[in-house]
């Protein structure tokens, strides 16, 4: 490296020794070091020698500096931490130790002298003061410093004290090889749950998050601390590691710190966070460009995330072999045969013998089954895993044609216990991807949104995770009908197998759903599954979105959308498992889509389905014996109240059919109730209640009733926008008398119904009602900041719209990015075009949402003008995207 260093030793013998000033040289070095850095990055230089040179070049000035000041021999400067090691990138800090022997009061005018300069030059450093005492008593209390100074080196001053401080933090005096790792391993824990113990986060930190370079430098600080290597080549002479693990730490390793540089460089800071704002620039930079169904950005997070995965896995493996090897060598032992070719060590299975795989491969799908069926497993052992690493090459296409192994794959589907774990660590252990080789593509893949927040084979091993839980009591309260459905499915492989195939064709461009149920019926059959229920498999792959998407954005009040859907169903057994799959996959997606609104709408789907297949598809309810059941049974109720027949449809005179199909019984009673009660005829009513559908829980529900005009409809919504709540659904019913009669179903900023909570349901009635009585008053809405995350997300708004003769109305979608207010500014452009709202479907999918709107004009007739339809979804792509062009759906 001498020869790097020399350009800069001779750019620091240009300061003139006489000045006190000489700050300018020193930036100027720093300004051409991170020049020469960059361009070295960008000519693709090995990032082993870029890190180190750094570290040379810092080496080097820090010398040049403390040569200028007058020191004995009794201080020493100390480089500690990832300086130490001299490993720097662009911004990383520079952990400094200046050691001394005593309370180093002589040299408290140089000390600040110096650490002032350094801060004057624009050097991140971070420092301590310590004499060897101060050092030995810290380190003995801290784990965080032991390691530290574990990797420290000398820079200047008189080198034999940092000697005398390594022989004083040494295994011997302090923190044991036994102690420090555990007290690592409790720190790497504790790490990895602030990341929810996954590679797989939207924003990964590559220093610090699970098979980050943490994770390597563990390895590194655990065998240091027990064998004294200096390096991780020495691990390989001492049989600790085998070179093919070797190879990928040191691989993965400079890939990390190629992405950590390029991060450094990209924020002109210090940054270890994969953020959304430099994922696209780095998948440029490294070489991604759009194609074959995925985006750039998405091959570039794949192959870190697999980085990741790989490091992460090689982590757990070491770190439980010198557990296993070392630190438990000498402990009892208790082991139970299980066959002869495996037997549990201390609640961990393992081999019998070392040939045991290459003698029977299948027990590599054996090993998976046992741990599923036996309560003593709590997992693998290290020496175990490793050889089911080194015999992956096994699982061929002659594997996978073997029954056995068939056998053996459904006997862990069929497995009452832990089929999700299982599964788990076969993926884990990349078994999964070999014996279901489409798996393999989507291992890491993410698509980049902040809808899915997992990768799609974390996505999907989670889904299998929901639907095991769909099995336990314990879940009863927080899945109710998912749960007791799960009790009377049939076949339970049958669902784990829908759940592994769903997305199995994502990234591939087409339609993943059609793609996927060809790959699924073709394993099936190839597992030995009967038609029937390969055929079940492949439908449920297929339709895995149809029961989510009708709930959120059709109207599932009206009979017709339910015999649409009924006929699609068939029969109740699909109803039941598609039913289970989507609420699994939905909670699996990301668990903030679960909330109590979407899960009443998917309920009262389900019911209403269920109901029209027992009545049977060829005798569908009759509009008219909907509206007449509906009015019958809500006459009844009020007639407890006091009300007369005659006076509740004198009530209801100028009501349209609409009101009577969509809504329930007991909210027209209580509406009903409401409006008679009016103190003068012309007063507004503002009703709000916990008004979920059929079980009444999900969403508050809000009524409005009030004199029809123009604008109402935005006028509700800036409203409902100025007290934080957002409408998820909302219906709009125009009486003949010039009233409306208006019901919205709303949440709190929490995604939460309000509650049992009677105050702010008195302010919600009181705002509304002074909203309606005096909306000049009232500002518009107010504009909020939007998230970070939302802005990098930004889509041209795109709209379409279809008209239904049949209806009497027409449907507008829009798609646009999500944002404070967008309802009430969609709704400006519905009074500009005198536009009539009849029903709203709001759904929020990460940073976009996807309304429905059921509209129509002035007259209450479908808008069926091309040119104005064109004319309206022109507006409303300029009101959203502020003026930017955008395109119809």
């Amino acid at each position: 490296m001498s020869n790097l260093v020399l350009p800069d030793a001779q750019l620091l013998s240009q300061k003139d020794p006489s000045t006190s000033k000489p700050i300018k040289v020193y930036k100027t070095y720093l300004k051409e070091l991170a020049k020469d850095l960059k361009e070295r990055f960008e000519a693709k230089e090995s990032i082993r020698e870029l890190v180190a040179l750094r570290s040379a070049r810092i080496d080097a000035l820090l010398q040049n500096i403390w040569a200028s000041y007058q020191w004995q021999d009794d201080i020493s400067l100390i480089a500690v931490g990832g300086y130490g090691r001299g490993e720097l990138h662009p911004y990383s800090d520079i952990d400094l130790l200046i050691l001394t022997t005593d309370d180093a009061g002589d040299y408290r005018d140089n000390i600040e002298s110096l650490i002032t300069l350094l801060w004057d030059i624009n050097l991140e450093i971070g420092h301590s003061v310590r004499t060897i005492s101060q050092c030995c008593k810290t380190a003995a209390e801290d784990i965080t410093v032991a390691t530290n100074l574990m990797e420290s080196r000398p820079l200047a001053g008189n080198d034999a004290l940092h000697t005398e401080l390594m022989a004083l933090v040494g295994p011997d005096q302090i923190w044991p090889s036994s102690e420090f790792f555990r007290a690592k391993w409790d720190e790497q824990i504790h790490r990895h749950r602030k990341f929810a113990n996954s590679e797989y986060n939207l924003e990964p930190n590559v220093k610090s998050s699970p098979g980050g370079l943490r994770d390597i430098q563990m390895i590194g600080w655990v065998v240091k601390r027990h064998f004294g290597a200096q390096s991780i080549d020495e691990l390989l002479e001492r049989q600790f590691l085998s070179q093919d693990e070797l190879d990928t730490l040191k691989e993965g390793q400079d890939y990390l710190w190629r992405v950590r540089f390029a991060l450094h460089l990209l924020g002109g800071r210090e940054e270890d966070r994969l953020l959304f704002d430099h994922q696209r620039t780095l998948a440029e930079s490294f070489g991604f460009t759009d194609g074959n169904g995925k985006l750039a950005v998405e091959q570039f997070m794949q192959q870190y995330y697999r980085w990741a995965m790989h490091l992460g896995e090689l982590n757990d493996v070491l770190m439980q072999h010198f557990d296993e090897t070392i630190l438990r060598a000498c402990e009892a032992e208790t082991v139970l045969e299980i066959n002869p070719r495996f037997r549990i060590r201390n609640g961990h299975i393992e081999v019998a013998n070392d040939k045991v795989f290459s003698k029977t491969p299948s027990a590599l799908m054996e090993i998976f089954v046992l741990m599923a069926n036996h309560e003593g497993i709590d997992g693998v052992r290290a020496s175990t895993i490793r050889l089911i690493r080194k015999s992956r090459h096994l699982i061929d296409d002659r594997f996978r044609a073997d029954p056995k192994n068939k056998r053996y794959f459904l006997e862990l589907l069929r497995s009452p216990n832990r089929v999700a774990l299982n599964l788990r660590r076969m993926k884990r252990f990349r078994i999964l991807g070999k014996f279901i080789p489409a798996f393999a593509h989507i291992v890491g893949q993410m698509q980049h949104d902040l809808f899915h927040i997992y990768s799609v084979d974390a996505h999907t091993l989670e889904l299998i995770k929901n639907i095991s839980r769909f099995r336990y009591p314990s879940m009863v309260a927080q899945y109710p009908m998912a749960c007791r459905i799960m009790q009377r499915l049939p076949k339970h492989e049958l669902l784990y197998l829908a759940g592994l195939f769903h997305d199995i064709a994502k990234g591939r461009g087409g339609d993943h759903s059609s793609l996927g149920a060809v790959d699924a019926r073709e394993f099936c059959e190839n597992l030995g599954l009967n038609k029937r229920d390969s055929n079940l498999v492949a439908w449920l792959v297929e339709k895995h979105l149809e029961m989510s998407s009708v709930s959120q954005r059709k109207d599932i009040q009206d009979p017709e959308v339910i015999r649409d859907f009924a006929l699609t169903m068939g029969d109740i057994q699909h109803l039941d498992y598609l039913f289970c799959l989507t609420v699994a996959d939905i909670n699996a997606t990301n668990p903030t889509l679960w909330t109590s609104w979407r899960a009443s709408l998917m309920r009262q789907l389900y019911a209403e389905t269920r109901r029209a297949l027992r009545r049977g598809l060829e005798t569908p309810i009759d509009k008219q014996e909907w509206i007449d059941e509906t009015q019958a049974g809500a006459i009844e109720k009020l007639e407890d109240y006091g009300f007369t027949e005659t006076e509740i449809r004198t009530l209801w005179a100028d009501t349209g059919e609409d009101y009577f199909i969509r809504e329930q019984i007991d909210d027209i009673v209580w509406h009903t109730r409401a409006i008679a009660q009016r103190t003068k005829p012309s007063a507004s009513v503002v009703l709000v209640k916990e008004g979920g559908l059929l079980d009444h829980e999900g969403a508050t529900q809000i009524f409005v009733h009030t004199k029809a005009k123009l604008g109402l409809f935005a006028l509700l919504a800036e409203a409902l926008e100025q007290l934080d709540l957002s409408i998820q659904d909302a219906r709009i019913y125009n009486s003949g008398t010039g009233y409306t009669l208006d019901t919205f179903y709303v949440l709190g900023a929490d995604g939460e119904s309000i509650g049992d909570n009677p105050s702010r349901i008195a302010h919600i009635i009181e705002f509304m009602q002074e909203h309606l009585e005096h909306p000049e008053r009232f500002p518009a809405t107010i504009e909020r900041r939007t998230p970070r995350q939302m802005r990098l997300f930004s889509i041209p708004t795109r709209t379409s719209m279809a008209t239904d003769l049949n209806k009497g109305h027409t449907v507008l979608e829009v798609i646009t990015p999500d944002r404070p207010g967008l309802l009430a500014r969609l709704a400006r452009i519905f009074n500009q075009y005198d536009i009539r709202l009849q029903n709203a479907k709001i759904a929020t999918l990460g940073e976009r949402v996807e309304d429905v709107f059921f509209i129509t004009d002035e007259n209450q007739r479908p808008i069926d003008d091309p040119k104005l339809c064109e004319e309206i979804q022109q507006a409303i792509c300029r009101e959203l995207d502020e003026k930017a062009s955008s395109k119809p759906l």
